[in-house]
């Protein structure tokens, strides 16, 4: 039997509470949302559960101003809000909690490998010899593809039609960019010895 995919009735416009509670509520409820979410929730989501034409912006940054202070924070990220862990409690949190997999271990090489792609993609793995002087193994282009950091892009207009690999979602998450219009300048990078 299929189960029915509609949405749950959910009272968005919440007219029975005076405007301070309803705010807050919408809120808490928006809070609610990016606690369960392990990935960025777009405006239009968080949209889904406030009143019609209430500015989800607004809310987002007073529940964000809310946070001040605290542990954790708001962040936007691949197109959308998630909350983060301050910088400062990464230690704590490496000594205490179980986070296996959301570390990502990567080298020096490994993440130029990936500035490289962010800057250049598409691009094939020729172009990253290119770039680097050297072959880029495909052990490390299937790690970054088994971590969600890179995918494969449309192929080369080249004999043979070659992969091309791109950046994702996960990549913009990981190192906490809304857009790749937010990578650092390319200049920059250069002027500190950091060419990808």
């Amino acid at each position: 039997m299929a189960r029915d995919r509609r949405e749950p009735e959910l009272d968005r416009e919440l007219a029975d509470l005076p405007p301070e509670l309803r705010w807050r509520e919408w809120m808490r409820r928006i809070e609610a949302v990016l606690f369960a979410s392990a990935s960025p929730v777009p405006r239009e989501d968080l949209a889904r559960v406030v009143g019609q034409g209430v500015s989800v912006d607004l809310l987002v940054g007073d529940l964000s101003a809310e946070l001040e202070g605290r542990a954790v924070q708001l962040a936007q990220v691949a197109g959308g809000w998630m909350f983060r862990t301050r910088a400062a409690y990464a230690p704590a949190i490496r000594v205490a909690a179980d986070v296996g997999d959301q570390l990502l271990d990567l080298s020096e090489f490994d993440v130029a490998v990936l500035a490289a792609i962010a800057y250049h993609q598409p691009v094939t793995r020729d172009g990253l010899k290119d770039i680097f002087g050297k072959e880029i193994s495909r052990d490390l282009i299937g790690r970054l593809h088994a971590r969600d950091l890179i995918g494969t892009g449309p192929r080369a207009p080249q004999r043979g039609a070659p992969y091309t690999f791109v950046t994702t979602n996960q990549f913009l998450v990981a190192f906490d960019r809304e857009t790749l219009q937010d990578l650092p300048d390319r200049e920059q990078l250069v002027d500190a010895g950091i060419d990808g």
